[in-house]
């Protein structure tokens, strides 16, 4: 038997030590690194936070908590404030778009939120349902770009300590923040407008803007930094714009989303291509490439989720349907991407924007 021992303890070792890489590894596991649905709950005083609407808002001290996989609790400090504006002030949402922020000193470094700073909460309106097929639509620009959001999709319940009362849970995004977006691109943000869209990457403008045709959206605008953000190697380069708010795209078809009376469009499910007039459709040959190439993925983020009916993806697949059969043709294709150069039309109306911080 004592010839075991040293055997036996050599063992224990090594499993030690694998231990500890497994809990090293966990702890490298980011927010945006899983697609799987995280629990989360927000308790405080819930109702002082949501009436705080104002333009100024403040911060709210409240504390984020959820489950390790192991079911061991991991709760934080954290202070939120309501943000936006359309789904702040218009929307009707009883939960407001939320930021949330956070201490470094406060965040466990094994937490999911460790070196995070602040992280928006995109929040339902009318219907969870919109929030998921939202967050599809962020899985999509993942897909199309890497200077995209990554997001998380959460379920989040409200517990306000004051009034001793806990929310149902509801569907609800986690939306990367800016600057961490730039810097995983090795890019940094910037905050300019009036940049025309002729001013920004060629490659990176057109994939955008065929994207937001793509999913029927017309609310952005580069000059006004609606729904759009900046991004460049340095101050002096030529910046790449990135999408993001897609809360009024067809695809998502949100109830209360309506296009800008501007744009003389029936609803949000009518596309309308909003890039600037090129007259060489031969320019958008590698695009469309890109997007003939992604086809099977694009279709699959709908049709592999179980979270929406299937009467939801019959509709997107249908609404698919029509964008790969005009960027198919070429006399569709020419029809739909040189809109911007018709003068009579509203291919060029610039759509002003809001405060978004």
């Amino acid at each position: 038997m004592k010839k075991l021992i040293p055997g036996l303890f050599i063992l224990l070792i090594l499993f030690s030590f694998k231990g500890k890489a497994q809990n090293t590894e966990n702890s490298k596991i980011g927010l945006f690194d899983s697609d799987q649905v995280l629990n989360i709950t927000l308790s405080g005083s819930i109702r002082e936070l949501v009436r705080d609407r104002s333009d100024d808002a403040k911060y709210h001290p409240l504390t984020l908590s959820y489950k390790n996989p192991d079911s061991s609790l991991i709760s934080i400090p954290v202070k939120v404030r309501t943000r936006g504006h359309f789904r702040r002030t218009q929307g009707g949402c009883f939960y407001p778009p939320l930021m949330l922020n956070f201490s470094k000193e406060e965040v466990p470094k094994t937490s999911l939120f460790h070196k995070l700073n602040k992280v928006k909460l995109v929040t339902p309106c009318r219907d969870d349902k919109y929030v998921i097929n939202e967050y599809l639509v962020y899985k999509l620009s993942n897909l199309i770009s890497p200077k995209s959001f990554r997001a998380r999709l959460v379920k989040v319940v409200y517990i306000d300590t004051v009034k001793d009362k806990r929310s149902e849970p509801s569907y609800g995004i986690l939306l990367e923040e800016e600057e961490q977006m730039a810097e995983k691109n090795n890019m940094i943000l910037l905050d300019r407008m009036k940049v025309q869209p002729q001013h920004t990457q060629f490659s990176d403008f057109l994939k955008m803007a065929v994207f937001k045709y793509m999913i029927g959206n017309t609310d952005w605008s580069v000059q006004y930094l609606q729904n759009v953000k900046l991004i460049a190697a340095d101050t002096v380069s030529i910046p790449s714009p990135v999408p993001y708010d897609f809360d009024h795209a067809g695809i998502v078809g949100a109830p209360y989303a309506k296009p800008a009376e501007a744009l003389q469009l029936g609803s949000i499910r009518e596309r309308r291509y909003r890039g600037y007039c090129i007259t060489d459709m031969s320019k958008y040959d590698g695009v469309f490439a890109d997007f003939r190439k992604l086809e099977n993925e694009i279709y699959g983020v709908y049709k592999d989720c179980l979270l929406v009916e299937e009467s939801y993806i019959k509709f997107t697949m249908k609404y698919l349907d029509e964008f790969y059969n005009t960027i198919n043709d070429p006399v569709a294709a020419k029809k739909a991407f040189m809109y911007p150069c018709d003068k009579d039309g509203t291919g060029n109306v610039v759509i002003m924007g809001l405060d978004k911080k």
